[in-house]
């Protein structure tokens, strides 16, 4: 795609060297995976233990080393409610860290192109629905993970800046709701999708008559198969350069009812499911406008249930 701003979109040689920070994460794994399945040969990636991107003098020294072509940034401090609201300086503090050492010392040793991620949380918690990228900066965030989305948007903008004053290729895209093989499985603070599958899970292998589940069910959300994610962000770093940043969704709702249904029949459980009113629902609907990507000619891949089916069978194999 030509850009609007000067900046054309590059073409990649398989054998450019491509680091991908996070790479042990949901999104950072996937990411790796979809580069490998495409024929890309020369990633980098390094471990917290072997690189903290919140420490700047190492940030600095990895790129000198390493000076990768280009970068996908997937690494990031993420949590539920309650970590966001237990440590809210936490979660913006080391988000803007790893960003700004990321972003700016690619730009310095002369990364070509940085794709950076980020999250549907950074748009006003009444955005209108579906919601669109021109939502950004409109209203007022969701109170509970305000820290993290604000850390996201001074990424966005960070790269919008540089592309402005350095003429620097860095894009962003937005993923929504995300799910698969690396998911947080943990009970403590898990998302609802890979705490469905849990929960039944173990209520099948303990022989419970039922399971209950907060709320009425009816709220509707947006899923996405991380591998779906992946493939949009290969797709994007090889094609896409312009100031905007991107949505990535399905483009389906489904109801929480529905949702916990369907995980249901993929675990196999078959006791009851019970719903308790008496608990909160959450936001009414969230669901993310991605017709900008579509009509760049992508388009995702995973059926829900398929990608459930796929999702469960990661969890007997690598859940204890």
């Amino acid at each position: 795609m030509a850009a609007t701003d000067g900046l054309a979109a590059l073409k990649l040689e398989r054998s450019s060297k491509i680091f991908v920070a996070g790479h042990r994460g949901l999104v950072g794994s996937a990411v790796i995976r979809r580069l490998q399945n495409v024929g890309y040969t020369n990633l980098i990636f390094r471990s917290h233990s072997e690189l903290d991107l919140t420490n700047q003098c190492a940030v600095k020294t990895f790129f000198q080393i390493e000076k990768p072509d280009y970068v996908i940034l997937a690494a990031a401090k993420v949590g539920g409610i309650h970590a966001n609201n237990t440590y809210p300086a936490d979660f913006i503090t080391i988000n803007l860290q790893i960003q700004t050492n990321v972003i700016d010392y690619a730009y310095r040793y002369g990364v070509k192109k940085l794709v950076f991620l980020g999250s549907s949380c950074i748009y006003p918690k009444y955005a209108p629905q579906p919601i669109p990228e021109s939502a950004l900066l409109t209203g007022p965030l969701e109170p509970t993970n305000e820290w993290y989305a604000i850390a996201k948007i001074a990424g966005i903008k960070m790269c919008q800046a540089y592309r402005i004053q350095h003429k620097w290729d860095a894009i962003s895209a937005m993923p929504t709701n995300l799910y698969g093989p690396n998911d947080n499985f943990r009970p403590q603070n898990s998302h609802v999708l890979p705490a469905l599958m849990r929960r039944f899970h173990e209520a099948k292998v303990s022989g419970a008559k039922e399971v209950v589940v907060w709320g009425t069910g009816s709220p509707l959300r947006e899923f996405l198969h991380v591998d779906d994610l992946a493939d949009s962000v290969v797709f994007l770093l090889e094609s896409y350069s312009d100031f905007g940043h991107v949505n990535v969704g399905s483009g389906k709702e489904v109801s929480i009812k529905e949702l916990a249904e369907l995980v249901k029949e993929v675990v196999g459980f078959q006791g009851e499911l019970v719903w308790d009113s008496s608990k909160p629902d959450g936001t009414p609907r969230k669901l993310m406008d991605s017709s900008m990507l579509a009509k760049l000619g992508w388009e995702p891949k995973i059926s829900l249930r398929d990608g459930l089916v796929g999702t469960y069978q990661w969890y007997l194999n690598n859940v204890k």
